[in-house]
Order: C-alpha cells, then sequence, then structure tokens
C-alpha cells in the first residue's frame, strides 16, 4: 500500500519522534510511504527547532501570526496536491496540526481515504496555553480537518471525547496510542534490577523538562529523605526547568544527586531508562498519550504516574504502575517511598508494565497494521 504522509512538524522532538517511530514501522510492513512537509523537519537535529519560525512566533503580533499559518495552507496544500498526483498514493495519512488543511482538501480531490492522526485539540490548547487570539478561526479550521476525515485517530479515549464533541460521529474514530519499538527494549535489557541491598537508587525522567512537571518537589523530597539508601534523580534530555532544578540542588546540597544528561540520540534512550529504578512521570496533560510512558514499561522499570483518565487507560494502580492522586501534594512521594522500601514491589511492577506491552501490542508495528487495516476499511455512513 502507498502512504501519503502529510505534516507540518518544523522540529525534531515528541512529535518527531512519533512520525520516523510511525512511518518507519509502515515501511517495516513493507508499504511505501512518502513523505510530504516542512523542510526544515528534514534538516532539524532532534531536540531542535526551525529558527525562521522560532523568530516569527517571538517578533510578529499573534493574530499576524495566526493568519500566516493558516496562508501556510495554500503552499502546502499545493505541494500535496503535486506528491498525490505523482505517487499516485492509496491514502493520505496526515499528523494534524492547527491550521493545516491540505489532507482534508487534498484528499477530497483526488477522492483518497485520510487518516487523521490528533495528539491534542489544539485549538483548546493554544487558547489556554498560548494565547491565541484568532480562536473562532482556529475552532473552524479544526472542525474543518476533524469532520472531514476518513478516520480520525486520537492518541487516547479522552482526546476521542473532544473528538465528538467536535462533529465527528463516534463511529469514525478509532484511538490509536503511542507505542515503542520492542527490538530498542530487549529482555535482557528489561530484566535489569538493582539488588535489595543496593546503596544508591535512581530516580528518573525521560523528556523535555518544564516546570509544570514539578520536578523540583522531587529535588525537595530527595533533600528531605532520611531512608538507608542513597536517591538520586537522572533527567534524560533537557528543558526550560534545567537551570532552576540545578540550582535548586546546589542549594540543597544536592549538586552530584541531581543529573541531566542533556539530549541525547534516541538510540541512547532505552539504556538510560534501564538505569533507573523507579521512572517517574510527576505530571502529564489530561489528554496526551505520553510517550515516556510506554517506554518505561517496555524497560521494565516501576512506575510512579498521576491516577488520571488518560494515564489508567495505560496503566492499572498496583499492577503495572503506582499511581498518585495529582491533587494531594504529598502522593507522589509517598509512592515513590513505598517503591524505595520495597524491591520485591518495584520488580513486580516493572515486569508486569513489560509483559502488558506484549499483551496489548502496545508497539509501532502493530500500530502500522492498524492504520493499514483502517486505509481499506469503509467507515460507517
Amino acid at each position: 500500500m502507498k502512504f501519503l504522509y502529510s505534516h507540518r512538524i518544523q522540529s525534531r522532538d515528541g512529535q518527531g519522534v512519533h512520525l520516523d517511530s510511525l512511518v518507519a514501522a509502515l515501511r517495516g510492513e513493507g508499504h511505501e510511504v512518502l513523505l510530504v512537509g516542512p523542510a526544515a523537519y528534514a534538516e532539524a537535529r532532534f531536540g531542535g527547532e526551525s529558527g525562521l519560525v522560532s523568530v516569527l512566533r517571538r517578533v510578529l503580533p499573534r493574530a499576524l501570526a495566526e493568519l500566516l499559518e493558516l496562508a501556510y495552507a495554500v503552499p502546502a496544500t499545493l505541494r500535496l496536491a503535486r506528491a498525490a498526483s505523482a505517487f499516485r498514493p492509496d491514502v493520505i495519512y496526515e499528523r494534524y496540526n492547527l491550521f493545516h488543511l491540505a489532507g482534508a482538501i487534498v484528499a477530497r480531490r483526488f477522492g483518497l481515504p485520510l487518516l487523521l492522526e490528533v495528539n491534542a485539540p489544539l485549538a483548546e490548547e493554544r487558547a489556554r496555553f498560548g494565547g491565541l487570539r484568532l480562536k473562532p478561526l482556529a475552532v473552524w479550521a479544526e472542525r474543518f480537518v476533524w469532520r472531514r476525515a476518513t478516520w480520525v485517530l486520537p492518541v487516547t479515549e479522552v482526546l476521542a471525547g473532544h473528538v465528538r464533541e467536535a462533529g465527528v460521529p463516534a463511529a469514525r474514530i478509532v484511538v490509536v496510542p503511542n507505542g515503542i519499538d520492542l527490538e530498542a527494549f530487549p529482555e535482557a535489557l528489561a530484566a535489569r534490577q538493582s539488588p535489595p541491598e543496593a546503596e544508591e537508587l535512581v530516580l528518573g525522567f525521560v523528556g523535555f523538562v518544564r516546570d509544570w512537571h514539578g520536578l523540583d518537589a522531587v529535588v525537595r523530597a530527595i533533600a528531605e529523605h532520611r531512608g538507608p539508601q542513597r536517591l538520586v534523580l537522572t533527567v534524560v534530555g533537557e528543558g526550560p526547568a534545567r537551570a532552576g532544578l540545578e540550582a535548586l540542588a546546589e542549594s540543597l546540597g544536592l549538586a552530584g544527586r541531581v543529573r541531566f544528561t542533556g539530549l541525547v540520540e534516541r538510540e541512547a534512550i532505552p539504556r538510560h531508562v534501564a538505569a533507573f529504578d523507579i521512572a517517574l512521570q510527576p505530571a502529564a496533560v489530561p489528554y496526551a498519550s505520553p510517550l515516556k510512558v510506554f517506554e518505561y514499561m517496555a524497560a521494565g522499570r516501576a512506575i510512579v504516574a498521576p491516577d488520571q483518565p488518560n494515564i489508567r487507560e495505560v496503566l492499572r494502580d498496583g499492577e503495572t504502575a503506582l499511581l498518585f492522586d495529582p491533587a494531594d501534594p504529598g502522593s507522589l512521594w509517598r509512592a515513590v517511598e513505598r517503591l524505595v522500601r520495597d524491591p520485591t514491589l518495584r520488580a513486580r511492577l516493572g515486569a508486569a508494565a513489560r509483559a502488558d506491552v506484549l499483551a496489548h501490542e502496545r508497539t509501532w508495528a502493530a500500530n502500522a497494521r492498524r492504520v493499514a487495516a483502517l486505509a481499506t476499511a469503509r467507515p460507517p455512513a
């Protein structure tokens, strides 16, 4: 099958990981995939973004920037139409982005099915956090694309609710969460556990760390911990919260126990995660499918994560993770301390999380098979 993959990603970050992983999985299943998107994506390094886009967002009035985003739909649609004419795809697969109308328009013009991957309700998200100025226009653009897709593929059931509220029939919505590449997380790697008598335990976090993740509370709790084992925090990644966390650690006498790896290549992530004793998802937006959770599971780590609906779609409290009440400031650390004291529980939760990945096929390869099946399925009228 021939997939024309439409996207508007400018930077190589978590969304780039999703794109690259699914494309590789589709090709691994024997499908042809042609990527059509901004040239900046192909040139960006991991963790970087388009310099031009970054500058424009800083200097332009937000309303004007949003109009330019919508205007970009014209060259994007023309580029996708040319690709469709030359490539002759069987289906268009598009990663939804606000004001990105190309897939909906070209799919209709060429009579092709459109599979639309949705990772966030971006009109709502940007109105709340990004200072969206032209919200009615953004809502119209979002609904225009969502309603014209043959199949809408949100990453969580929570997000599926947003799509239904926008007027998309439930029968055309199929939840496809994030996944992992099992080959990157072999059984031998996942089996690694610190011995019960270990003098040091590693708490770990993977990703672009921001203040809202709440890792400052973890650093303070480590400073107050009086157990027999030395606790350290390893952050695999980068982010705007790094400087503040490092300063906090220094002030608490923990400079050597709060460690940042900085940006690392994707191939190195499994090795870093396997060095964790307790893997942290200290906060999550309410509709996300956090990629790090799947990595933690595949690596057989004991996970601490917030008890909220989108997380419960993947993790079960007391079975594959310990879930804490995000409304209770001390709840996260009580879960961590429970795991610190109980190496048997750490091993049991980690093994169960790994087994869950296998049992439910939480992999990119399985996602590629689901996507391919939908590409040939006729949606209900």
